[in-house]
């Protein structure tokens, strides 16, 4: 058989004993093969075939389209067929699987097939039980070509090498075994490195290698021995709702009614839920990735010669039948598709690869790999796979569908994590919520906007990258799809050295560089450090104007939530979603946890009652979407309370000081001095209707101020130009940071999550359980009885030169008598104590190989003989714990009597009864 091919072709049966490779005069490859089997479908271990089971299980006959089915899922890929596999596993067996080519046929054709375990934290737990899963499959006595042969993890700068003694040192404690190598021990490892440019590596003995194709197929046959229907070459083309939730799919052979979907579409999933009604947003988009397969040269490369990932070369290595197989996440890639749709048909045939864009890769290869000097005219393959704009995976529930899951965005590689994945889908829909953390992952995380093709399209050219780039923290921001979301101050702010970072595709101020004048270079993100960062001294300015003049910070990217309704309904909705009492009196502010029958936080909120029966809710930026459905789910079923989304309709100004009463009041012409926790309407300079709440989020006194977006130019004008005598400057978002720290004032998605509850997180204050029931009530009440098994508490860190030491950033192990305790979920600069500060969660030693771990006592935290450590890139420094916020003076002016909250004027709902 022979076979035409050109470098940019895709799915090429080749092998060490299988095909014979030449080169035209015009640079067409012609490769010769002995067998048809695809490469994709071949072990990496063995040369026998796939069973005849397995190898007739996508050829034989399709069976006619059921009319009905509880469970459809859309793609046979590894993730689907993981999802079908570990719902049967459960006994819900009543599943449909739909594919519109054949198993395994999407970007699950191929994959490099490692397996790491040397993973931020956050993914670690569904890659544990994905490993478990194929070690289960392999010991079963399928052959998926699992091998544990182990990963290298080069640094070639010393940034890197401080990047990857950080993840070590947040892995190690979990029970990862890793070792730091010098270039000796490298070579000895792995002999065919070019070592002569490296700092050093990382050697992670318990990484594997398996065929991704091999588990697809497998999982897909015993979910089908399962109960699991699969029907092939039968294409999804939408989807239909009743009253919001799924009630049939329309394929191009007929109608199948169900009761739950599961979009595992891989590359085609965006434009899958568009054909929705309504549409149902999963901002994920093919990118080319590129690999190259080397046949056996010289000698054969042994099976267990470890995997290689060169990070700063873009590049990961692996023996790949006895030759090698390599390939890349590029700083710049390329989008697949561009011009219209993903092919539904020979996708194969769309796709090419253009020397250009990989003959620098290929020469950051041959000097890491001079064996490969010898191949003259690399393969150079392109398959695509589905990004996401954020790099990580999108899993869940829709907001916009009632049992319509997702489960795609693997990035580049669907086997680590498809194995958890499809247990956590599984599960999800059975339970009705997550078995496990995977916030960060939660597909309620986006907003129209990022599903916006052209905005994707630009996103992905630098997502690929990023996952091999040294990500600094809080210094790594994207430079692509930038300012879509901006604060009607973004131009002025920009015009005072305003240095932007996104949150929710929102530009904020992450801080100011004092010394632009306008007309020079706009000032730029100095490059990213692990150390003191090279833009800390404008931090102090900013904290210095906080604490002895007036800080002005935008914080607009908010979310906001208007919640009425004609009668005194709102109240009791919310008496049933809060732990704290909402019913404060008009002109009142409650600070609240909305929480889940577990007793975690769903929501960390700010509740500001404008009326007899309407609330101002202030959410957390990341909470748009998915405080929006949640609370929607909770709606009466009388439609008697209405929510609106005023996120943009307001303009956030955060007014911070000792002196940020005196300028308002001021430029009000009336007494600003309230009270804690209460807020009035009043008018500013010209403007009318704005909102001053007494509260900051710093820890400072002062005042948030949400005003009409139309008056916020004036506003902020005319704050400036009066605050110039009351010493007023503007303020980033990364000091208002290290302030709320110093404060220990835990924050949404970092200390405050659906697995922490408030007396967890120190915030007992915000929990009454002498209210009627509301939501987590019984499980806070055991709580409280019984005892947490895990507590935030504040570190002091000693013993650091804060000039020439990396700093604590978050993800930090924290330990007590040289035991793990804990991880540090945020950490940063106290400007008054002048050290490092760390917030993080402390369990027993042991806790977390327990099922019911025991209590955690504050006698235990504050055990004078207890010596506690964080270790920071290898290095342990001493830390000294505080289970309340620290002493810390708050410098405060007097003017004359403080303003009691008075009723205002209420306004009737629009909310229909």
């Amino acid at each position: 058989m022979l076979r035409r091919i050109y470098a940019k072709c895709v799915c090429l049966p080749l092998g060490k004993e299988g095909f014979r490779a030449t080169v035209s005069s015009h640079g067409t490859r012609y490769i010769t093969c002995k067998y048809e089997p695809c490469l994709r479908c071949s072990s990496t271990d063995a040369r026998r075939e796939l069973s005849r089971d397995e190898r007739n299980f996508s050829s034989r006959k399709q069976p006619d389209l059921p009319s009905q089915s509880q469970i459809v899922i859309a793609g046979a890929g590894t993730v689907a067929n993981s999802v079908a596999y570990h719902l049967v596993l459960n006994g819900w067996n009543d599943v449909l699987v739909l594919e519109q080519d054949t198993i395994g046929s999407g970007s699950s054709h191929f994959g490099s097939g490692t397996l790491g375990l040397f993973k931020p934290i956050s993914r670690r737990n569904l890659i544990t039980y994905s490993i478990k899963l194929y070690q289960q499959l392999h010991e079963m006595g399928h052959d998926i070509g699992l091998r544990q042969c182990g990963s290298v993890n080069l640094a070639q700068s010393k940034d890197r090498m401080v990047a990857l003694k950080r993840r070590m040192a947040y892995n190690v404690p979990t029970g990862l075994h890793c070792e730091v190598l010098g270039k000796e021990e490298l070579k000895r490892l792995h002999p065919y490195l070019c070592v002569d440019d490296l700092e050093g590596a990382i050697w992670v003995p318990e990484d594997a290698v398996a065929n991704l194709n091999a588990i697809c197929k497998v999982l897909a046959k015993l979910a089908e021995q399962g109960g699991a229907r699969y029907v092939e070459h039968c294409r999804v083309e939408e989807v239909q709702t009743e009253k919001g939730a799924v009630k049939y799919v329309k394929t191009e052979h007929g109608i199948v009614t169900c009761e739950y979907f599961i979009n595992c579409a891989g590359m085609w999933a965006r434009e899958l839920g568009l054909r929705c009604t309504p549409p149902v947003r999963i901002p994920a988009y093919p990118t080319e990735h590129l690999y190259a397969i080397v046949p056996p040269l010289s000698s054969e490369i042994s099976t267990s010669l470890p995997y290689v990932r060169d990070f700063d070369s873009y590049s990961y290595m692996r023996e790949w039948e006895g030759g090698l197989l390599l390939g890349w996440f590029e700083p710049e890639a390329k989008p697949a598709f561009e011009s219209g749709p993903v092919p539904k048909d020979d996708w194969t045939k769309h796709v090419k690869s253009n020397p250009a864009h990989w003959q620098p890769l290929w020469d950051k290869v041959l000097h890491r790999l001079p064996i490969l000097k010898a191949v003259k005219h690399p393969n150079i393959y392109n398959c695509p796979d589905n990004f996401t704009p954020d790099g990580r995976w999108i899993l869940g529930e829709s907001p916009e569908v009632k049992n319509y899951f997702v489960a795609v965005g693997m990035n580049g590689n669907s086997l680590q994590g498809a194995g958890g994945i499809g247990k956590e889908i599984a599960e999800s829909l059975i339970n009705g919520e997550s078995t496990q953390e995977v916030l960060p992952f939660n597909v309620q995380r986006f907003l129209d906007l990022h599903n916006n093709k052209q905005y994707l399209q630009q996103r992905m050219k630098e997502v690929v990258g990023r996952n091999y780039a040294i990500l600094y923290p809080h210094q790594s921001e994207y430079k692509y799809a930038r300012k879509l979301r901006c604060s009607p101050l973004y131009s002025v702010l920009e015009e005072r050295g305003a240095i932007f970072g996104i949150k929710m595709a929102y530009e904020r101020p992450l801080y100011f560089n004092s010394t632009y004048r306008r007309g020079q270079k706009k000032p730029i993100m100095p490059k990213g450090s692990f150390y003191k960062p090279k833009f800390f001294d404008f931090m102090k300015e900013e904290f210095q104007a906080c604490r002895e003049g007036v800080g002005i910070i935008d914080m607009s990217s908010f979310s906001k939530i208007e919640i009425k309704s004609s009668r005194g309904e709102v109240v009791e909705y919310l008496q049933r979603l809060c732990s704290n009492d909402a019913n404060v009196p008009v002109g009142g502010i409650v600070h609240t946890g909305m929480q889940n029958e577990k007793g975690g936080y769903e929501n960390d909120c700010m509740l500001v009652r404008q009326g007899k029966n309407s609330y101002f809710m202030v959410s957390p930026t990341l909470q748009q979407t998915r405080i929006y459905q949640w609370m929607s789910k909770h709606l009466p079923a009388d439609h008697s309370v209405g929510l609106n989304d005023v996120t943009s309709k307001y303009t956030v100004i955060n007014v911070v000081g000792p002196k940020a009463t005196e300028l308002l009041s001021e430029l009000s012409n009336s007494d600003m001095n309230l009270a804690p926790f209460t807020y009035k309407t009043v008018n500013v300079a010209y403007a009318s209707d704005v909102m001053v709440m007494a509260f900051t989020h710093t820890g400072e006194p002062g005042y948030c101020l949400y005003i009409p977006s139309e008056y916020a130019l004036h506003i902020y004008s005319t704050l400036m130009a009066v605050g110039k005598d009351y010493g007023a400057r503007d303020v980033g978002v990364l000091t208002q940071r290290f302030m709320r720290i110093e404060r220990f004032i835990p924050f949404w998605a970092e200390e405050l999550t659906p697995y922490v509850t408030p007396y967890e997180a120190g915030s007992s204050y915000s929990v009454k359980l002498d209210k009627d029931y509301f939501i987590g009530k019984a499980a806070l009440q055991r709580q409280k009885m019984q005892g947490v098994t895990k507590r935030l508490v504040l570190f002091v860190l000693d013993g650091m030169d804060l000039n020439k030491n990396v700093w604590a950033w978050g993800g930090e192990p924290l330990y007590r008598n040289g035991e793990f305790v804990g991880t540090v979920t945020s950490a940063g600069y106290g400007f008054v104590t002048e050290k490092l500060i760390c917030l993080g969660f402390i369990s027993l030693p042991g806790a977390r190989y327990e099922q019911e771990a025991k209590p955690v006592t504050t006698d235990f935290i504050t055990d004078p003989t207890a010596y506690y450590e964080i270790d920071i890139a290898g290095t342990r420094f001493p830390a000294k714990p505080h289970i309340h916020p620290l002493p810390i003076p708050v410098l405060s002016s007097k003017l004359s009597k403080k303003y009691i909250p008075t009723p205002v004027v209420a306004y009737q709902s629009d909310v229909s009864r």
